[in-house]
């Protein structure tokens, strides 16, 4: 049976403008010869100069829409790319191809080039470790996350592939099997994943902003704990170390028992123009020319998929073994939901939420369907991987000319049902009126938060207002208190929602000092948004 598929995408254009989200049923834009209209992966935004350059060899230019990857797949699967797309580019295509729908669609690909999925470790850790040019299997890894001997950071495995690749990575080695895990073979492994998560000490939605947090961090620019490493993309960790900020380079671990490789096949679509065929045909014979390769190489740190292209010497002379991946939606889904639910570390979150009168009417319905979205009431694909989850502790502090009182909720581990309708019927009679305590209901979030037990968890405030602080403390009043709060406070960081009339200097200022990210609701699906924001959570 088809999933329903609800998806709005943020969308931005690389080399032509594209304004339109990647679910709508309008086109980006009209075909044409000459336009690849392509729906991919938010990092290859660094491809940009070397496609402005294949552009003036070929004559083709690419228009991106930008997508997750399991985003991206559903609009594959419900038919809503069909006409809108002549292409995909995504890191890899296994997801996808594991949805019939959506692998039907799929063409002609070519590889572009590849990166698996490490770790990488301050080298005087790793050198703790004693894991410098030594062989480290993932089970090595695994002990050492569960005895709390190092910490990492990881992206979200629903919201970006090099966390999804990760996450199939280890828990395919640690299985032992020699194939691709199955669903029923997930159980097995649960403590040992259990053991290896919580060493994870932050989340993030895409591989970009955890490197960035990872090195403000590493700097002291980010209030929150220093952590040891990261599980990202070879590039990504190679990039690091090349910008020359880290307080130490990363060593990078190539467990020697598999990993996951990315290899970002451009893939045209089955009924793209014929045109567009032969574009996407001239393309990628020009960007798998050896002289492309290499200036792929020297510029994103990603290695060449084209045989007999050298390598440069930052990435060593080991051969990689290839992990079996899973190839069922199935397996897929048995992985992450038992991610969710069962193995990561739990989360705890405050949503500061402004219900204003200038909330009133169509916004403060937005806010209650964003909110109900996040209990699992969407019947798609990323509904049901970005609501809340088992064991996670869920507080609303709705505010309006003054803090209102925290709402907590617990969601049990299972039989969660009962839970999350409490929380929709929450969200569902949630009122506006009154003036705009901004700064006032944060600090009253940082006090509930003080209240809780330091247990472990991932811990985050998410404030959502549309409008000016006019009541209570002022922004430099927040500041202050703020810098008296307790270490442990200080480092959680506040993630804000821009929606109507919000300051977005203030707004930007708050997530920049707690280490948190703007996310822009003004023009955008407040659903979406929300959802988005589960990845860092």
């Amino acid at each position: 049976m088809k999933r329903v598929i609800a998806t709005v995408l943020a969308v931005a254009a690389v080399l032509s403008g594209c304004s339109s989200d990647a679910g709508d049923e309008k086109p980006a834009s009209q075909a044409e010869a000459g336009k690849l209209r392509v729906l991919a992966g938010s990092e290859l935004a660094d491809l940009k100069p070397v496609l402005e350059q294949a552009a003036q060899a070929t004559g083709v230019r690419v228009e991106f829409t930008f997508s997750g990857t399991i985003e991206g797949s559903e609009v594959l699967a419900s038919g809503k790319a069909d006409g809108r797309y002549d292409a995909v580019w995504f890191s890899a295509n296994r997801y996808p191809q594991a949805i019939p729908d959506a692998a039907r669609r799929l063409g002609a690909q070519a590889k572009v080039m590849t990166s698996p999925v490490v770790l990488g470790l301050a080298r005087s850790k790793a050198t703790e470790l004693g894991w410098v040019d030594k062989p480290v299997s993932w089970s090595d890894i695994a002990k050492a996350a569960a005895d709390k001997r190092f910490s990492y950071g990881m992206t979200d495995p629903s919201a970006s592939n090099s966390g999804f690749s990760a996450l199939v990575g280890v828990a395919s080695a640690l299985a032992g099997t020699g194939s691709a895990i199955s669903a029923t073979e997930v159980g097995a492994v649960k403590p040992q994943l259990k053991g290896f998560f919580s060493a994870q000490a932050m989340s993030a939605g895409s591989s970009g902003w955890l490197s960035e947090a990872y090195q403000r961090r590493a700097t002291g620019e980010d209030p929150g704990a220093k952590i040891d490493g990261l599980i990202n993309y070879e590039s990504v960790l190679l990039s690091l170390n090349a910008g020359g900020k880290l307080p130490e380079p990363l060593a990078l671990i190539y467990p020697s028992d598999g990993v996951v490789t990315a290899d970002y096949p451009l893939t045209a679509l089955k009924d793209a123009p014929e045109h567009a065929r032969a574009d996407h045909k001239k393309l990628t014979e020009y960007l798998r020319t050896p002289a492309v390769q290499r200036d792929i190489m020297s510029r994103t740190h990603r290695r060449p998929a084209v045989p007999g292209v050298e390598l440069d010497k930052d990435f060593g002379t080991r051969t990689l073994v290839e992990l079996p991946f899973p190839a069922t939606e199935q397996a897929f889904d048995a992985l992450l939901m038992a991610y969710f639910d069962e193995i990561r570390r739990p989360s705890r979150t405050v949503y500061v939420l402004d219900v204003s009168g200038s909330m009133a009417g169509e916004r403060i319905e937005k806010l209650r369907a964003a909110l109900v979205g996040l209990t699992g009431a969407s019947n798609d694909l990323v509904g049901r991987y970005r609501r809340f989850h088992g064991r996670e502790e869920v507080t609303f502090l709705p505010f309006s000319g003054e803090p209102g009182q925290p709402i907590t909720f617990s969601v049990p581990e299972v039989d969660q049902r009962a839970e999350l309708d409490r929380i929709k019927q929450t969200a569902e009679d949630l009122d506006s009126g009154g003036g705009t305590a901004i700064y006032s209901s944060l600090e009253r979030a940082y006090q509930h938060l003080g209240a809780q037990p330091d247990d472990g968890r991932f811990t985050s405030i998410v404030l959502m207002t549309d409008g000016e602080n006019n009541s209570g403390t002022d922004l430099a009043g927040f500041q202050q208190a703020r810098e008296k709060l307790p270490e442990r406070l200080k480092g959680v960081p506040v993630f804000t929602v821009l929606f109507g009339e919000g300051n977005k200097d203030e707004m930007a200022d708050v997530a920049r000092r707690t280490g948190g990210k703007v996310f822009d609701a003004r023009d955008t699906d407040l659903q979406h948004v929300f959802r988005e924001i589960r990845g860092y959570q």
